[in-house]
């Protein structure tokens, strides 16, 4: 029976966790009432909760917290008659109140991502129906409709209406994915996946859920708090001598005393990290920047690891042509115009046949080439009354003048070669799916037919296109890739290889631009055997691949072309700011390891004294130990490594390759994938205590970012797609350097002394009722009831307390000056098992003083001990925030004048708790005065001194 019920526990389990199964999908065009299986609906749902578990789900985030569900207890404790301590409303209304503001905060999360996905979900498309175009919701799209926005797209007419009928295979190419932007035109396809099976959604990670290093510590002191207030309670029961129902008598004095943790550390603690995030989205010095993930803005200063991408984010990710090699001879930025001239004589008489190809017509094959081999299309935009219109006009309708073209290209490196080739006087003026235009100097029109064309992929690291010149009926292949992957197609040279680690040191992206001329039956040959693989139905993609590798064989080299990726501005300074304020800086890139050694140099992430380390490719277990005991024996050197011998080393050296990383100032992966980047920071957190902060631009960045303690994304050129799933968003590289160096340590040291002092605020009242219950026989009876307690907590100090999110120790000009302030904050000083045990001696101290001195100057009269103490109570804490401030600000002390007044106000109706003919007399001033001045005076004379004697690092740049 057991095992049957094991057994039947195992199923279900593997029922529940089963991934869908993956089959073929037949899409039935205009026959929807043929689709049997049921599809996701296409919306973006990033809600959170629905209308049904909003509630629920809010409550369960709050309570799973010890603080939270702490007082949950000790509230539900006091319908138990003989528990009850006070008025129910004492412990019900702070609760009632941090729950309001949570829910308040997620309703308002909880709307605007309701109006983002209805945005989005409410976007028209034409759906093609028997009756023509049809507008629908991009939200109502259902399989077998048409969209742009999901799904496989082709242009491809039904075959009853094609004589022959056409046969096409369709693979990956033919696809475009959600958020695809088409550049002009329309496109007419079919929708294949929807919803939740897009690409986007099912690559999306999700995003744990971030909590602070400071949070943390908090939820330490917190549990011992509550460690003092069960050990209080225990030696209150002991002393009593465990007299009558003891236990009883020990829950009350633990909700007595359950102010030593105050309910309205959390509320005080999220409302100043809202605050924060208010001031960095309002700073006019980083304007653009966002706060997305409003609870870790204190993470920012305590960041001791910076893992960043290179191109998009130390670049622009905006290229500018800057070399051109033929093997004999290389041409920079100077000698351009000699290119342009040998381009104009070439085009203005005809091409004399020579056994020996001369410059002139060498320059000329290999400006062609670069003309021809790309994947861009020139866009006109025809402005009317000053808008731009969509370009669905004829040609002969369109503006082609340079001033009205732009190019546009999946890739920015094939921009810069064409912008280039507009310079020197080839411009590609026109391009469709089967031809594209170029114009020469003398303003003549070359037309060239598309007859293949194999794009870029990662694997193969090269593009190709094959084309038909029109005025000659020459074919010619051209091919353009790494070096990497054409070194062992083009023909036997030996200066590639060396020019290109020359152009990679000097910190340019190097292509190898080579062509074959075919024959028409070569050509025809190729054709046919391509065509019947492509329409292969097993290993289709491998037998294409075979047939194009035939082709790529023995091929001329023509050129080699070097591209600079521009650093972004003051990205050299931001590095020297963030590497002097104790950050190490690791640079995570897919580019090459040349590239990737002179970014980091020419950014000054590796300083100009420093020694360079190249981990050297390693594939096994002896090699990486080698290089390993190689790279022990360099001090205070920066490394870089590869992705591949990266991976090696985490296989079998992880904890010994980690800790030797970690110790160099700066570090370099180059050829990395965004799963390996990934992969470092998650192993950064593993194996060390810090923090760790990911940068980038790019959609490839996106895991990197969401597996770092705080993630900060760049609007870039690569889309939004980072900047969107990152904790903060910045337009610039550059704004860094405020946002921590500022806001990080603001946000740090702010909210270290805001959790403290509200800490402080419930054990100085709680020492208050320890003395109380120990001198009148230790009963567990409360000092204060009633609205004194509630009004103690918020609105008699709440104000001047949390005033302190204003607080701080130097200008920002200061804190950018001297970057050095931001490395004390990795120590954790500022919160710290040291501090807090030097509050609760202050709690411990003054609490003791206001109840004893009360106790002592009373007259004979319960009520007086009451007023007076209370008094005093709220004069040492408005005193204790000034103490604590260090620069002040003009709401500050509208907060404590507030305070003070409705203190002094709320007197005339509390004659419940206070006797008003006492009150107003002189004798109960001046007892205030002498246990307020006895209370806070020694505090002031130790914080004198100790700003004179050993003054904090701060404080001598302020002075």
């Amino acid at each position: 029976m057991a095992c049957s019920c094991q057994g039947c526990c195992e199923c279900l389990v593997h029922t529940c966790r089963r991934k869908k199964e993956l089959k073929v999908r037949t899409v039935w065009l205009g026959h929807p009432e043929k689709c049997e299986e049921k599809y996701p609906k296409n919306a973006i749902k990033n809600q959170k909760y629905n209308i049904v578990t909003f509630v629920p789900g809010v409550l369960y985030q709050q309570f799973k917290f010890f603080l939270n569900l702490y007082f949950l207890v000790v509230a539900c404790s006091q319908f138990v008659p003989s528990l009850k301590i006070g008025y129910l409303y004492t412990y019900w209304a702070p609760l009632g109140f941090v729950l309001a503001v949570t829910m308040v905060r997620e309703a308002v999360d909880e709307v605007r991502r309701c109006r983002r996905d209805k945005e989005m979900n409410s976007q028209l498309y034409s759906k093609l129906t028997v009756r023509g175009k049809v507008q629908v919701k991009s939200s109502d799209i259902q399989i077998t409709m048409k969209s742009k926005q999901t799904g496989l797209m082709y242009d491809l007419c039904p075959q009853e209406d094609c004589d022959p009928p056409i046969h096409e295979s369709l693979s990956i190419e033919n696809t475009l994915w959600a958020s695809t932007v088409v550049a002009s035109g329309t496109v007419i396809g079919v929708v294949i996946y929807t919803g939740k099976e897009m690409r986007s959604v099912l690559n999306t990670s999700q995003s744990k859920n971030k909590v602070g290093l400071l949070d943390l510590e908090l939820n330490r002191l917190t549990k011992a708090l509550f460690l003092a207030q069960v050990v209080l309670s225990v030696v209150m029961v002991t002393l009593q001598g465990f007299l009558g129902p003891w236990f009883r008598n020990l829950f009350r004095f633990v909700v007595l005393f359950s102010y030593i943790i105050p309910i309205s550390l959390r509320v005080n603690l999220d409302m100043g990290k809202s605050a924060y995030g208010w001031m960095i989205m309002k700073d006019e010095n980083i304007p653009g920047t966002v706060v997305r993930t409003s609870t870790i803005p204190e993470e920012l200063g305590r960041l001791v690891y910076l893992l960043t991408d290179k191109t998009g984010t130390l670049t622009q990710n905006e290229m500018v042509f800057k070399r051109l090699h033929l093997g004999t001879v290389s041409y920079g930025m100077d000698t351009m115009d000699e290119i342009q001239s040998h381009i104009i004589q070439s085009y203005a008489q005809p091409p004399a046949p020579k056994v020996r190809k001369s410059v002139s017509s060498r320059i000329h094959e290999a400006v062609k080439a670069i003309a021809l081999c790309h994947n861009v299309t020139p866009v006109y935009e025809s402005c009317v009354n000053g808008a731009s219109t969509e370009p669905e006009s004829t040609e002969a309708d369109q503006d082609f003048s340079d001033d009205n073209r732009t190019y546009q290209a999946s890739s920015p490196d094939d921009v810069a070669l064409v912008r280039w080739t507009e310079s020197v006087g080839l411009t590609l003026v026109n391009r469709d799916l089967t031809s594209l235009q170029l114009k020469t100097p003398a303003g003549h029109i070359l037309t060239y037919y598309i007859l293949q064309i194999f794009p870029f992929t990662s694997e193969s690291k090269r593009m190709g296109i094959i084309v038909r010149e029109e005025a000659t009926g020459d074919i010619t292949f051209y091919m353009k890739g790494a070096d990497v992957a054409m070194a062992s197609i083009v023909q036997y040279n030996d200066w590639l290889e060396e020019e290109c680690g020359n152009m990679a040191r000097e910190g340019l992206r190097t292509l190898v631009v080579a062509k074959k001329s075919l024959t028409e039956e070569q050509y025809q040959d190729f054709e046919s055997r391509y065509n019947q693989a492509k329409l292969s139905i097993h290993d289709r993609a491998l037998k294409v691949a075979a047939v194009v590798e035939s082709l790529e064989r023995e091929m001329e080299l023509l050129c080699l072309t070097g591209v600079e990726d521009q650093l972004q501005a003051d990205v050299r300074p931001t590095l020297e700011l963030l590497r002097n304020a104790g950050i190490k800086i690791w640079m995570l890139t897919g580019d090459k390891l040349e590239t990737a050694t002179c970014i980091a140099k020419s950014s000054h992430l590796v300083s100009r004294n420093q020694d360079i380390h190249v981990f050297k490719p390693v594939s096994n277990r002896g090699e990486a130990h080698l290089e390993l005991n190689a790279f022990r024996r360099k001090h205070d050197c920066a490394l870089v490594i590869s992705g591949d011998s990266l991976e090696v080393c985490l296989r079998y050296y992880e904890h010994e390759f980690v800790e030797l990383a970690c110790q160099c100032p700066a570090v370099v992966c180059c050829r990395c994938s965004p799963t390996q980047k990934a992969q470092i920071v998650r192993l950064l957190q593993q194996h060390t205590d810090n923090r760790t902060c990911a940068i980038g631009d790019g959609g490839n960045d996106v895991s990197m970012i969401q597996a770092a303690d705080c993630g900060i994304g760049i609007e870039g050129k690569e889309g939004k797609q980072a900047s969107l799933a990152a904790d903060f968003s910045i337009t610039q590289f550059k704004h860094i350097g405020r946002l921590l160096m500022v806001h990080g340590r603001n946000s740090y040291k702010r909210s270290a002394a805001l959790g403290q002092f509200v800490m402080h605020r419930g054990m100085i009242i709680s020492t208050m009722q320890a003395v109380f219950s120990s001198i009148f026989y230790f009963a567990s009876v409360p000092l204060y009831q009633g609205f004194l307690m509630v009004g103690y907590a918020t609105i008699y100090t709440m104000f001047p307390v949390f005033s302190l999110v204003l607080d701080q120790d130097v200008k920002p000009e200061m804190a950018l000056l001297y970057p050095e302030l931001y490395k004390d904050l990795t120590k954790g000083r500022s919160l710290s098992f040291k501090t807090f045990l030097i509050w609760v001696l202050i709690s411990v101290y003054q609490g003791g003083i206001l109840m004893y001195g009360a106790l002592v100057l009373f007259d004979q009269e319960f009520v007086h001990v009451v007023a007076i103490s209370f008094t005093a109570l709220i004069l040492t804490e408005l005193l204790m925030v000034a103490l604590t401030v260090r620069t002040w600000h003009w709401l500050m002390v509208v907060a404590e004048l507030i305070s003070l007044g409705c203190y002094l106000a709320s007197l005339a109706f509390l004659n419940e708790y206070f006797d008003l003919s006492f009150i107003t007399t002189w004798v109960f001033l001046w007892k205030v005065c002498v246990i307020t001045l006895v209370s806070c005076l020694p505090l002031y004379i130790i914080k004198y001194l100790k700003r004179k004697f050993s003054p904090p690092s701060y404080s001598k740049l302020s002075s």
